[in-house]
């Protein structure tokens, strides 16, 4: 089994194997419309692969989802705010692509940590701004901030989601233009960052693509699964749970 497991990728153990798996299953869901629950991947997915080499192993599954999210919802995506970020994303994901061309692994893991907790607190904040009925307005500086936040925290962490949940919610998009919109910005995002993870940062490899070959049925269960939970039930229940989770997931990066 041991042996199996690490013809896929030398990192994977039977219960990181397990944790891997949920990882996919989660990443499915999130990108199904379950805005802040892909969050709890980024610590996780750290804790197997190590800081650095994650976001490699983590974004041709993102891309994976994206395209399934695309799909599903690319009718309802409004153009105009995703162009209006995209020159502000490209400027972050340059940033954060010399910041890691600069720093060891236990710094980037220190800064990947750090990205983690500053979307936690955004989403957060957003969070008791919704619910007190005064959410932050659209503004014309929010594409420029946004986007650069956004940009250097997808490359960093893959953790870009509250960041965009916060300038969607901004753009006071209803739910299905919320999720149509997100779906293909994070699909230009991952596909723009997939050359630089390879060739800058070399963390693509067979390894890394062995195993989102094998994650892809649970990511496509997660979509499904995703799609049903975002019809049926109210997303709040599910941001708390993550919030949680992710808190206590991103511990795990101390040790």
């Amino acid at each position: 089994m041991i042996s199996f497991l690490q013809s896929i990728h030398p990192a994977l153990t039977p219960g990181f194997f397990f944790l891997f798996l949920l990882c996919a299953l989660i990443t499915g869901m999130a990108k199904a419309g379950l805005s802040g629950i892909g969050l709890s991947v980024v610590p996780m997915m750290a804790l197997i692969f190590h800081a650095k080499e994650s976001t490699g192993v983590l974004l041709p599954m993102l891309i994976a989802a994206d395209i399934m999210a695309v799909i599903y919802y690319k009718q309802h995506a409004v153009w105009k705010y995703i162009l209006r970020v995209l020159p502000w994303v490209a400027a972050g994901i340059t940033i954060a692509v010399i910041t890691g061309n600069r720093i060891d692994n236990e710094k980037f893991r220190i800064l990947l940590l750090t990205v983690v907790w500053i979307m936690l607190i955004i989403m957060v904040i957003n969070d008791i701004r919704k619910k007190s009925g005064n959410e932050i307005h659209g503004k014309q500086f929010f594409a420029p901030v946004m986007g650069t936040m956004g940009g250097f925290s997808t490359m960093i962490g893959n953790a870009a989601g509250p960041v965009f949940t916060l300038y969607f919610l901004a753009m006071k998009l209803p739910k299905n233009g919320f999720i149509g919109t997100g779906a293909w910005l994070y699909l230009l995002m991952n596909v723009g960052k997939l050359p630089l993870q390879a060739f800058v940062w070399e963390n693509i490899n067979r390894n890394s693509l062995m195993a989102g070959l094998v994650s892809f049925p649970f990511i496509v269960l997660g979509i499904f699964i995703g799609i049903r939970i975002v019809k049926l039930l109210p997303e709040r229940v599910f941001r708390i749970f993550i919030i949680i989770a992710t808190l206590l997931t991103s511990l795990l990066l101390f040790i």
